[in-house]
This record gives structure tokens, C-alpha cells and sequence, in this order.
């Protein structure tokens, strides 16, 4: 009998724990968005309709769920942004995106102060999406100034930085309402004169 034992091929989830862990990480964003990063991972478990041994089977830790939703939260920005520029026309794709970047903030304001405390803090999580952000507003700003509808000296940075300033200013719950405005605002400024 040999000794060499070969190790099990690594397999994909099986659906149902894939759908269990997207369920889960869906709840614990509504809750921490809602209540804080302290809420109750038992309370997230029961509103992801799983036992708490299924949560923590996914996430072991707290801080383990807070970078998932974090990371998850980052990748659907990214996904909606090949998904906006394939279904509607640049200046459109560009607003939807620039929207849904303003939820994307309420949730980093929640999470953010939990990440900061994780061993080593939160900067290899915070490179790895600001990559995936500024190459989804680049692609969708590119695509706007190759259609004619936006000026061409346009930095796409400069629409993230102004939607950051917005919330980071925040100081009442209204503000992702004033930062959907601006959202308006930004596109209207950015259309090239005619």
C-alpha cells in the first residue's frame, strides 16, 4: 500500500451552503447597516434563517463576516459595472453605478470602524477594492467619453472623491439622500457643452 495518499481535490460548495453563505452575508449587511457592527451574530443567523453552527461554519469570527460583507459589497461594484455597460447607454450606466457606489459607502461607514480593528487593520482589504472601484468608474467614464456625452478631460477619480467628501461629511442619517442628489449633480456637470 503506498504511502503517498493524494489530498482531496478542492470542490465547489455544494449549492445549498453557497446559498446559505450569500443568504447570511445579505442579512449581516441589512443588520450591520442598520444596527451597527456589534450586532448579534445569533440575531443574523436566525434572520438568515440558519443555525448559528451554519454561520460560523462560513464565518468563525465577527471579523471574518464584517470583511466577507465588505468584500462582497466591493465585487457587486464591480459586477454591475460590466453589467450597466452591457444593458444601458454610457451616461445612464454611469449614474446607475455612481448609485449604487452611494450604497456601497452607507455600508463601508458601518463596517469600516470594525475593520480598523482587525489585526493589521483594514489596508489589504481597502487596496484590493479600491483596484476594482477605480477600474469600474474608469471603464464606465471611458465608455461615456468615447460616446461623446461626457467632457473629455474628466477624471474619473474626481466623481469618487466628490461622493466620498459627501460622506464623509455626514453627519445625519439624510446624508445618502443628499449623496443620491449629487450623484445628479456630478452627471449634469460632467455632460459636454454643446
Amino acid at each position: 500500500m503506498s504511502a503517498n495518499r493524494s489530498k482531496p481535490a478542492s470542490r465547489k460548495p455544494r449549492a445549498d451552503a453557497q446559498r446559505n453563505r450569500e443568504r447570511i452575508l445579505e442579512v449581516a449587511k441589512q443588520a450591520f447597516t442598520r444596527s451597527g457592527a456589534d450586532t448579534s451574530l445569533d440575531d443574523i443567523a436566525k434572520q438568515a434563517g440558519v443555525g448559528p453552527g451554519t454561520l460560523y461554519r462560513h464565518f468563525p469570527t465577527r471579523d471574518v463576516l464584517l470583511e466577507a460583507v465588505y468584500r462582497s459589497e466591493v465585487e457587486k461594484l464591480a459586477a454591475a459595472e460590466r453589467k450597466f455597460a452591457t444593458a444601458m447607454p454610457p451616461m445612464e450606466a454611469l449614474r446607475a453605478w455612481m448609485l449604487l457606489f452611494v450604497e456601497y459607502i452607507e455600508t463601508k461607514q458601518i463596517i469600516a470602524p470594525a475593520l480598523n480593528t482587525i489585526v493589521g487593520g483594514p489596508s489589504k482589504v481597502y487596496e484590493a477594492s479600491r483596484a476594482q472601484v477605480t477600474g469600474a468608474i474608469d471603464a464606465l467614464v471611458k465608455r461615456a467619453i468615447e460616446s461623446g456625452d461626457i467632457r473629455t478631460d474628466l477624471d474619473p477619480f474626481d466623481l469618487l472623491r466628490a461622493l466620498i467628501g459627501v460622506s464623509n461629511v455626514a453627519s445625519g442619517p439624510d446624508w445618502p439622500q443628499s449623496a443620491r442628489r449629487l450623484v445628479d449633480i456630478l452627471i449634469s456637470g460632467s455632460r459636454l457643452l454643446e
